[in-house]
């Protein structure tokens, strides 16, 4: 099977599309988890909304990008200060396993593993429809899993607009790169 991979940082992307991340997190487990399903915790590093409480159930994620990072940066030309998108949960095994669908056109997966004191975050994003989606969602997950990274240990994120189009401009010559 023909795979891309990015730089491990970066992640990989299968042939199918699939995105691939992975990051270790301070521990336990339980806290990670919360960061996951609790809005006011998600919504410090990835986006608020409804809290995915179960199988099948529907809910809302809600991104202001802008209210991440103080400051947040310059938003680049088609993002606006608010995005929502309706999700359902496919699947939910507290606190090792949260997936739901993304938007109409795909579904993320987050395993948590605990590793010692740490834990490992296991992020799939499958069926994204075409490159450039990759290239949005690729940037945008690293860019929020660092987020999260930062705020479970307490440091502190540099501006989110600048580091997205640095990671855009990355992913963008690796995937060039690897086609």
């Amino acid at each position: 099977m023909n795979t891309r991979h990015f730089e491990t940082d970066l992640g990989h992307v299968d042939a199918d599309l699939t995105l691939h991340m992975q990051r270790v997190l301070p521990g336990p487990v339980e806290r990670v988890w919360r960061y996951l399903v609790e809005p006011d915790l998600r919504r410090q590093w990835l986006g608020g909304g409804d809290s995915p409480a179960g199988l099948d159930q529907e809910f809302e994620l809600i991104w202001r990008n802008d209210e991440l990072t103080n400051p947040p940066g310059e938003r680049p030309p088609g993002f606006s200060e608010e995005f929502r998108m309706q999700c359902t949960v496919l699947e939910f095994a507290p606190p090792h396993r949260l997936a739901f669908t993304w938007s109409n056109t795909g579904a993320v997966r987050f395993e948590l593993k605990p590793q010692g004191e740490h834990v490992l975050l296991s992020l799939t994003h499958e069926r994204l429809a075409d490159p450039a989606r990759v290239l949005m969602v690729g940037p945008g997950w690293h860019a929020h899993l660092d987020l999260l990274r930062d705020r479970v240990s307490g440091g502190s994120s540099p501006a989110f607009w600048p580091t997205w189009q640095a990671l855009r401009e990355r992913y963008t010559a690796r995937l060039q790169a690897t086609a």
